[in-house]
């Protein structure tokens, strides 16, 4: 069993899609209204500079998985390049708020579903959606990939579609009060930054990616970029349909745009998309963390069970069964309206921490000016500093995991020793 290895089954196509899926989820139609109330017309310019600040992580995400394309991602780069303890701290983050961040978008898709079906009890629908992505897991990233693969073309279809159909009817006097250099706009940013947060899923399940040293790189970038275009066309149509002030209303902003059109069958097609955008994003999260899991098992920082790999599927089946039954008690069982919180500060931390990693590469090793980790750490830190301000319980909830996180690695060091 310590012999057997992940197979590199994933093209690039695979893992582009694995990145959008994790990007262009259900935060496009939530934040497209938070964003809106900030920036108001000029939205489409939050998207944009967003976009710019990604790009600079984004980079040096480029760089450390053409060093090295290894499961696990930033945990094994913050490990191998900055320390054992920041590398266990790093996943112990990654693993803790994307497990609820995948509870809440499981709830999220039962909440969209018993809107449009009454009969469905959100929570019980939630653990159902979690088991079947369990089990698919289980059977094999390549049946993962091939489902998201569907789902995204899925949503990409109907978000072009909002695009195509919305830019008909759109209403030019909804820019009249267009300003770019309106102070919103840096604050929407901050906001949309977060939506643009998963473009590195694919470097987790790197070793599973097929020449993962040319196409991880690739598919990080390819998923940013394509990422942005939707997010840009689909603020502008949703701007031009009702207008910045409507759209920051809204809970379901898009859906609510769309419907000005008095096209009953757009805005149920629209809203569909909410389900398949917040199904993706949780069959990438529960690929994710279980990979997360087996990259820290490997290292003993988590019990080497969750290393192990089915005889058959070829899949590290403890640490997926595990994830999947934590999200199903997550969703069944705890409050998950606070796990923004977590989520927000975990991917600012280990963000900053995979940018000093990329700063510590050797000259030799780097396609990138060290200018551009720089950049990427300090935008990062900015944006936890604003953080602070603007959540305060953010921090708290996020360093009291970082604590926890910290106390169970010493106990294991101590009981090891």
């Amino acid at each position: 069993m310590q012999g057997q290895r992940l197979k590199p089954t994933l093209g690039l196509l695979d893992a582009t899609a694995i990145s959008i899926g994790a990007v262009i989820g259900a935060g496009i139609y939530v934040v497209v209204g938070i964003a809106a109330g900030y920036a108001g017309s000029a939205l489409t310019v939050s998207m944009i500079i967003a976009a710019a600040v990604s790009i600079f992580t984004a980079l040096s995400f480029c760089e450390l998985t053409a060093w090295q394309p290894r499961e696990g991602s930033i945990y094994e780069y913050v490990y191998q390049l900055i320390s054992p303890f920041a590398g266990f701290l790093t996943g112990w983050m990654w693993i803790i708020s994307n497990t609820f961040a995948g509870a809440a978008v499981a709830l999220g898709f039962a909440s969209y579903l018993h809107a449009l079906f009454p009969a469905f009890l959100p929570s019980w629908t939630a653990a159902l959606l979690c088991f079947f992505f369990t089990v698919l897991n289980f059977v094999g990233v390549r049946q993962s990939a091939l489902l998201n693969n569907v789902l995204v073309a899925a949503k990409l279809s109907i978000l072009g579609f909002f695009v195509a159909y919305g830019f008909l009817h759109m209403n030019p006097s909804n820019f009249a009060d267009f300003n770019p250099f309106n102070m919103g706009v840096l604050s929407a940013a901050f906001y949309i930054f977060f939506a643009y947060g998963g473009f590195a899923r694919v470097a987790v399940v790197a070793e599973e990616v097929k020449n993962a040293k040319r196409n991880v790189p690739r598919a990080i970038m390819l998923s940013l970029l394509i990422s942005t275009i939707v997010y840009v066309l689909v603020g502008l149509v949703a701007v031009g349909l009702v207008g910045g002030p409507k759209l920051a209303e809204s809970n379901s902003p898009l859906t609510e745009a769309i419907s000005t059109t008095g096209n009953q069958l757009a805005a149920y097609t629209v809203s569909v998309g909410g389900l398949i955008a917040t199904a993706s994003v949780l069959l990438t999260a529960l690929l994710g963390v279980s990979r997360m899991m087996y990259a820290m098992a490997r290292r003993r920082d988590l019990p080497q069970s969750l290393s192990k790999l089915h005889p058959a599927f070829n899949t590290p089946y403890h640490a997926v069964w595990i994830v999947g039954a934590a999200m199903i008690l997550l969703v069944l069982f705890v409050d998950l309206t606070r796990v923004v919180a977590i989520s927000n500060f975990a991917l600012l931390f280990y963000y900053t921490l995979a940018n000093i990693a990329a700063l510590k590469l050797k000259t030799p090793d780097r396609a990138y000016p060290k200018a551009v980790s720089i950049l990427g750490a300090a935008t990062c830190l900015g944006f936890l500093a604003i953080t602070l301000l603007a959540k305060p319980e953010a921090w708290i909830i996020g360093v009291t995991v970082l604590a926890v996180g910290a106390i169970y690695h010493w106990l294991r060091a101590r009981l090891a020793s």
